[in-house]
């Protein structure tokens, strides 16, 4: 998509966008659909990631420590932590067959710079509920956060964090994440 083009989207209709698009690819391909990482890897990459703040992300999940992490060890927790979410969804994304997102009103007024867009998924079952908490940056809407069904991801993800921090410091938490990012690797 054009940067000015971005820039000028709302937030609701840059989720919309991103929705359909994730759910379009995950629909014409049979390797993600059978669960393949890598193409759940490489469809985040290219569709996803433009669209968040990552490093928002990560420091919102580290807390108060992020601060006194070097640039090395923010970035080693960035990648980490993306690899982390990448497999915890994977196996989400590679569910999805009919199922279709459902945006929910928009709040908020068109000068607001940090806005919670909050969508549905339906398909099969019951709806699950899912919202986007998101920041406006000179190149577009960026996601920041995600809740799914009540649960805030930073905020999960910062308790867990916090505690092997205390115990263990910033690099016992990237090592602690590599290891458990081997771990699901193995697991396939």
């Amino acid at each position: 998509m054009p940067a000015a083009y971005a820039a000028d989207e709302t937030p609701d209709a840059m989720i919309h966008r991103l929705s359909d698009e994730v759910l379009a690819s995950i629909k014409a391909d049979k390797a993600i659909q059978a669960g393949d990482t890598g193409r759940v890897l490489a469809l985040v990459d290219g569709k996803i990631m433009p669209s968040v703040d990552f490093q928002r992300m990560t420091a919102a999940a580290v807390g108060v420590s992020w601060r006194q992490a070097t640039p090395e060890q923010q970035k080693r927790l960035e990648e980490e932590f993306k690899i982390l979410l990448v497999r915890t969804y994977a196996g989400a994304l590679s569910q999805v067959d009919e199922q279709v997102i459902a945006m929910k009103p928009q709040r908020g007024s068109p000068a607001d710079t940090e806005v919670v867009v909050r969508t549905e998924i339906r398909g099969r079952g019951d709806p699950i509920q899912l919202d986007y908490r998101l920041e406006k940056t000179p190149t577009g809407w960026k996601i920041y956060n995600l809740n799914v069904l009540g649960v805030w991801l930073v905020e999960t993800y910062r308790s867990q964090f916090g505690q092997e921090i205390s115990a263990k410091g910033i690099d016992g938490l990237i090592a602690t994440l590599t290891a458990r990012n081997k771990a699901n690797a193995k697991k396939g």
